[in-house]
């Protein structure tokens, strides 16, 4: 690996050479390429101040798709094809963005969904050396989005299980409108499994662990409605690749401490410390007055934990109750959700991992969950002495009330557990 450890250079290139390799993957898309790289090449030529190439990656096509981006590449100066036999988005981009020659690499999505206006201020800061990936996002508040509601929520949903599962700090894994700079890339690529379309998130989570800095553009995004992408079996297959990153990420077996030493960014050396804005601290020290360190940001891993604990447990409660009855099934749910809460919230919030303490971090968060069983059968009982059938959303609402107090009870225990205990 290249070591990159202290700040990003700007991007030096000849005046010839593409600083910008744009790749469009596509696989049957005969009738939309045309019109997109067109529209593209015509974008960069008259408001892209470096020099550029666009790069179509042909993923195993069966129709004229390789055909007419050959003529594009006759037609157009700038304009490469690249052919794969295999299908799969992650694939050709991977195979795309490993043979360009530019320092500075993108992708968008053949539709042209985003508007290219984004795209200079996507690349311009991986030109300046200020950051390293840069991905548009449509969840910001100032980006502006036409789709469907089914859309959106599953989006939002996905996103949601991404800060839960594999604590995730960027907004939108899936908008097709990323860029990263090519030394990074080169130390990436190869540690990122999927062909498909869980390639992006993938990237994404390995870059944040790497220390790298993600920049987020808000973008004008509208949904092109004769999509063939089938959401149901793409939705599957992120979740396996969510399930197959979070294994390999509580188990170790990815070099993420190699990652942050060679591509981390290094720690500020300290300019608001010497100026008497912030005293200098160890690692880990709390500042005197200040809120102790990391709990703010422990807090919101927390809580995106304990939403994917409480949506698992409501799902589990609701698919045994008619079988076991409302106790039992409260048991059941709450015993499995806690025994994943604590490794979960052990790795991704307290950021312990290892097998030192973890007996000792588990029977905290059997205690927990004992406390959380007297709470929310406490609940229950309460609610059946009132009314012998109550309603099936009143049952829940009041679980989830009974939770949410568990939820706040087990922070505090796991927390005075587990902190300062970091191996």
């Amino acid at each position: 690996m290249t070591a990159l450890g202290g700040p990003r250079a700007a991007v030096q290139a000849r005046p010839t050479a593409a600083v910008l390799d744009v790749v469009i993957p596509v696989h049957n898309e005969e009738v939309d390429l045309g019109p997109c790289v067109r529209r593209l090449h015509a974008h960069l030529s008259a408001h892209f101040p470096y020099p550029f190439r666009i790069t179509v990656a042909d993923n195993a096509s069966v129709d004229d798709t390789l055909k007419v981006a050959d003529g594009l590449a006759a037609e157009l100066p700038g304009v490469e094809v690249l052919h794969l036999d295999a299908k799969g988005r992650g694939r050709a981009l991977s195979a795309a963005w490993s043979a360009s020659s530019a320092p500075v690499l993108a992708y968008m999505d053949v539709d042209l969904s985003t508007d290219l206006a984004a795209l200079l201020p996507l690349v311009a800061p991986l030109i300046s050396g200020h950051s390293d990936l840069a991905i548009g996002t449509r969840l910001a508040r100032t980006s502006r989005v036409v789709r469907g509601t089914k859309r959106e929520v599953i989006s939002r949903a996905y996103n949601l299980l991404l800060r839960g599962a594999l604590a995730a700090r960027f907004s939108d894994a899936q908008c097709g409108f990323k860029a990263i700079r090519a030394d990074v890339a080169t130390e990436l690529l190869p540690l990122v499994r999927d062909t498909g379309w869980f390639f992006d998130t993938e990237l994404l989570v390995l870059a944040q662990r790497a220390g790298l800095r993600i920049h987020e553009v808000p973008v004008d995004w509208v949904d092109d409605p004769d999509s063939r992408v089938d959401i149901v079996a793409t939705a599957l297959a992120d979740l396996r690749g969510v399930g197959r990153l979070g294994r390999a990420l509580l188990t170790g077996a990815l070099p993420l401490a190699d990652l942050r030493a060679q591509l981390g960014r290094a720690p500020l050396t300290g300019l608001r410390a010497q100026s008497g804005e912030v005293p200098p601290v160890e690692p880990g020290q709390a500042l005197p007055g200040y809120v102790p360190v990391g709990l703010p940001r422990q807090l919101v891993r927390f809580a995106a934990v304990g939403v994917a604990s409480t949506l698992a447990y409501l799902l589990l409660f609701v698919a045994t109750r008619g079988v076991l009855g409302a106790q039992p099934a409260n048991l059941l749910a709450l015993l499995v959700t806690a025994v994943a809460n604590t490794a979960a919230n052990r790795r991704l919030t307290f950021g312990i991992s290892g097998r030192q303490h973890a007996a000792r971090h588990h029977a905290q968060g059997l205690l927990a969950f004992a406390l959380g069983l007297a709470l929310t059968s406490g609940a229950l009982a309460v609610l059946h002495v009132v009314s012998a059938m109550p309603a099936r959303p009143v049952e829940l609402a009041v679980l989830v009330a009974a939770n949410l107090a568990a939820t706040v009870l087990r922070f505090v225990l796991l927390r005075l557990g587990m902190h300062h205990r970091r191996s």
